[in-house]
């Protein structure tokens, strides 16, 4: 097997930033510095799901095509992990699997699910706290889960919205990115930091408390990673908060004075 060289490595990890998060959180920056210049943080706000036409059905096959491409870049990650073995090097393919390497998988369901809940709820209650106090403090916008108009399809296309983020977030800034810093020779701390800085960064045009709050996400994230190696986990946790954030909002936003 050809051993990729760490210059390889390292062209390889910026174009997979560039089409996915990387080019995110430049945009972010960009968004920030537009709002901060236009009026005060807390006078602006951030919609994450926005209606993409006024016609119902193109709004829908917009959304869809959204999420579709949006995980591309997470097909290319795996192609990447993958092993290139020559047939009979004397490894199966469940070696070779970048799906195994990274535990992205249904090997272990019960006890994947048992720490996704866990972490949801050790991430999610603290951020509801840390959003009021950005808002307080005027570091952070008024953030908006789902600006969709109610339609038939509106929760599933909220549902797929969540689980694409928590897939693509998951599998590109922990599973993928901690193996390639791996073998630049960074220390695990250092690969956490970078790893979590650019989670942070990817969410700066939301203000600075939820730049902190993904931060310090990526920072458990990351490190739990380091114990069980396995993304799932990580993926399942994900998904539920923005499930529930998406969802919650679009179904009870305006009954209790949001949106």
């Amino acid at each position: 097997m050809l051993v990729p060289s760490r210059r390889r490595l390292r062209i390889e990890v910026w174009i997979v930033l560039g089409l996915s998060l990387g080019q995110s959180a430049v945009y972010s920056v960009v968004q920030l510095l537009d709002k901060m210049t236009r009026a005060p943080l807390a006078e602006g706000t951030s919609t994450l799901n926005r209606s993409q036409s006024p016609r119902e059905y193109f709004d829908l096959t917009y959304q869809l095509l959204d999420i579709i491409f949006a995980l591309v870049p997470v097909l290319l990650v795996i192609y990447f992990l993958t092993d290139q073995r020559q047939p009979g090097a004397g490894m199966g393919s469940q070696g070779n699997s970048a799906f195994r390497k990274l535990g992205f998988n249904f090997a272990r369901p019960g006890r994947d699910l048992l720490q996704g809940f866990g972490l949801a709820a050790l991430i999610g209650i603290p951020s509801l706290g840390l959003y009021a106090a950005g808002r307080a403090l005027g570091i952070t916008t008024a953030i908006i889960p789902s600006a969709l108009d109610s339609y038939w399809w509106t929760v599933p296309v909220l549902i797929l919205s969540a689980l694409r983020h928590a897939v693509v977030e998951e599998v590109i800034v922990v599973g993928y990115l901690l193996d390639r810093f791996g073998k630049f020779g960074w220390s695990m701390p250092l690969a956490i930091f970078a790893s979590s800085m650019l989670r942070g960064s990817y969410h700066l045009y939301q203000g600075f408390g939820p730049f902190i709050g993904n931060a310090v996400m990526g920072v458990v994230f990351a490190w739990l990673y380091t114990r069980t190696k396995r993304v799932m986990p990580l993926v399942i946790a994900h998904a539920l908060l923005d499930i529930v954030a998406f969802v919650g909002f679009s179904l009870f936003g305006r009954a209790v004075g949001l949106g």
